[in-house]
């Protein structure tokens, strides 16, 4: 295997060319990154959404900086493929990583349209509907008449509002606040998913009861052991999915015993199998503009 190329930090550019106001609540930014780019954290008055064509995003969420945002949230790191967005609440601190290369889209949406209950970061299930407004918003928009427009923006904000959700963020016990215990087990199980599969194996090695992990988990985290360690494997699997592991390898190294199993988790999940991540739909190619991705 080659070895992979250090990451490289890319500049974030000016956001006043693509920075939403009132009068213009949405904006489209279009660019095609290189695998192993980085954005480092940075924040901004505005909530976005990203979205990847194609190729693998990794993009960490820490806690907002608005006094109206739960000031001890979870860090959260969740792996985005092109069947699903992220959106990023205003004034939240985010990094993004390109885990394979990929055509990225992402809306700026300016806070005065943002729903009140948008607070914190979630993963989205892009629908066709949603996946042809975002492509859409991606056309120059200065010639076209404004009741398109704010057509285009509401209808957008709408299917956002009721597109189905996804837990694949993996949150990790504040560093400061959380259970020492408890995050130690949680980093042992990012390191080594296959390791123990079980709780109560995991309990034997952490110094505490399995109900008191268990707690721990729904107090801390929001989540039960055996959902939060699907979103491990999940952010393990994709990556090496993208990268031609062989499903065989990929199950093996989540801790499953058979290929079936695994490919039933990921189906259930992600509602395609393993062995069509890397085969995005044609269409989202061809509506792509090649001169405004160049443009980013």
């Amino acid at each position: 295997m080659q070895p992979r190329l250090p990451r490289q930090a890319v500049p974030l550019g000016d956001p006043q060319n693509f920075q939403p106001s009132a009068a213009q609540p949405l904006r489209c930014r279009p660019r095609r990154l290189d695998s192993e780019s980085q954005l480092e954290p940075h924040h901004h008055p505005w909530g976005q959404l990203a979205y990847c064509a194609s190729g693998l995003l990794r993009v960490t969420v820490s806690a907002t900086n608005s006094p109206a945002h739960d000031p001890i949230s979870p860090e959260t790191t969740t792996i985005v493929p092109p069947s699903r967005a992220l959106w990023i609440p205003p004034g939240a601190e985010h990094a993004v990583t390109i885990v394979e290369a990929a055509q990225l889209l992402t809306l700026y949406i300016d806070a005065s349209v943002v729903p009140p209950n948008w607070t914190r970061s979630r993963v989205l299930v892009v629908s066709p509907l949603l996946r042809e407004l975002i492509l859409a918003m991606e056309q120059p928009h200065m010639n076209q008449p404004v009741a398109r427009a704010q057509a285009l923006h509401t209808l957008l904000i709408a299917e956002m509002d009721h597109a189905a959700t996804q837990p694949l963020g993996v949150p990790m016990p504040s560093a400061g606040h959380g259970d020492r215990r408890l995050r130690a087990l949680c980093k042992a199980v990012v390191q080594n998913p296959a390791q123990h599969t079980t709780l109560a194996a995991w309990a034997s090695h952490s110094g505490a009861s399995e109900r008191t992990l268990a707690r721990l988990f729904r107090e801390e985290l929001g989540t039960s052991f055996k959902r939060w360690r699907q979103q491990v494997v999940l952010a393990q699997a994709l990556p090496l999915l993208a990268r031609g592991t062989p499903v065989s390898q990929v199950a093996a190294a989540s801790g499953y015993a058979s290929d079936s199993a695994f490919s039933a988790m990921f189906k259930a999940a992600m509602g395609q199998s393993p062995s069509h991540l890397s085969t995005p739909a044609p269409s989202l190619h061809e509506n792509l503009s090649a001169n405004a991705l160049a443009k980013g």
